[in-house]
């Protein structure tokens, strides 16, 4: 079994975090989004990963080593491609051709989910999806009374289905897909200008591919700050108990921690309330300070915060009263100054 992760875009919609770090290396509760979407993967797929491929824009050798370790800390070997233009899904994919053979699942790097089943390699393919309230949104699919799909709609302006895509899905013949990913490539067969997976999927079920249902429990996105915070909050919910334990290296003095939160190395802390749903990465003070529901990333100081529903980059400084912000790497927020 082989992962293929496209995660090329810069993720504008979170900016100014993704200005310095690509939207799937940002970390949730202590763990950068990608890394928890590979391991869930693996958890479903119930089977060996063998290669995870990852389809990045020039994102810098630090980048690139860092994916190399997500997928050597799983046993598998760690293929980097290049996408060098936004021409999409589908041509994504096409880029990681070199790695397409075998059964493979695709998962593209901007959600998290939860999902309790085991994948069934016996199928054509699977598709993960979600129920949702407005589809316009999203790929949706339709179903027979067999529960196997029957039509791929792209954001449908009218309703069609409620099941939206949520970006993971399960090949049992990568060398099929890619049959059909050339085809609609050679024949310059857009949508929107892009040359899309659903496309692809659609002329597969057409030829006789069977394609079922990968139903999650819970599908989380990562595509803005707010939504990016509730992930952070709902995992430490889900990882409670692995939560609960700090590292020895934490400095925790005159505080009161409400759990589930995530401490990173090295953190100091001093009268202070945190949590519940706080993230704070490695080496991260937080001096005088209440704050719920917010996601610290690594380096940063915070004296005298008063923080819900927040994030806050690496190596950032704030020293202030505000209640809710978003705050980009090495930025310096100061209400407390005089001069």
């Amino acid at each position: 079994m082989k992962i293929i992760v496209p995660m090329a875009g810069r993720g504008s919609r979170l900016r100014p975090h993704t200005l310095t770090v690509p939207k799937p290396l940002i970390p949730i509760g202590g763990k950068p989004i990608v890394q928890r979407l590979v391991e869930d993967i693996a958890k479903v797929a119930n089977q060996p990963i063998e290669e995870i491929a990852f389809i990045i824009g020039d994102f810098g050798a630090d980048v690139e080593a860092s994916l190399i370790k997500v997928a050597e800390d799983l046993g598998a070997k760690g293929s980097i491609y290049a996408q060098t233009e936004p021409l999409g899904t589908a041509h994504a994919i096409n880029c990681a051709r070199e790695s397409m053979s075998g059964p493979v699942i695709i998962a593209f790097a901007d959600t998290l989910f939860r999902a309790d089943f085991h994948l069934d390699t016996n199928a054509d393919g699977v598709i993960w999806v979600k129920k949702v309230e407005d589809p316009s949104a999203f790929g949706v699919v339709k179903l027979d009374d067999y529960g196997f799909i029957t039509d791929f709609v792209e954001k449908p302006k009218e309703f069609v289905s409620d099941l939206a895509i949520i970006g993971i899905y399960y090949f049992n013949s990568a060398e099929k897909l890619m049959t059909e990913i050339d085809h609609i490539m050679e024949n310059n067969i857009t949508e929107g200008g892009e040359y899309q997976l659903t496309t692809a999927l659609e002329n597969l079920r057409a030829k006789g591919a069977k394609f079922s249902l990968g139903k999650v429990d819970d599908w989380m996105d990562c595509g803005n700050k707010n939504a990016t915070v509730e992930t952070n909050s709902k995992i430490l919910q889900y990882e409670r108990a692995d939560m609960a334990n700090f590292p020895e290296s934490a400095e925790i003095e005159n505080c009161m921690i409400i759990p589930p939160c995530f401490i990173g190395e090295n953190v100091k802390i001093l009268n202070s309330k945190i949590g519940p749903n706080v993230s704070l990465g490695n080496n991260t003070v937080v001096i005088n300070s209440n704050i719920d529901n917010s996601l610290i990333q690594e380096n940063t100081i915070i004296d005298h915060g008063n923080l819900s529903n927040s994030m806050i980059g690496n190596s950032a400084k704030y020293f202030g009263v505000a209640r809710e912000i978003s705050l980009g790497d090495y930025s310096v927020l100061d209400f407390l100054s005089k001069d």
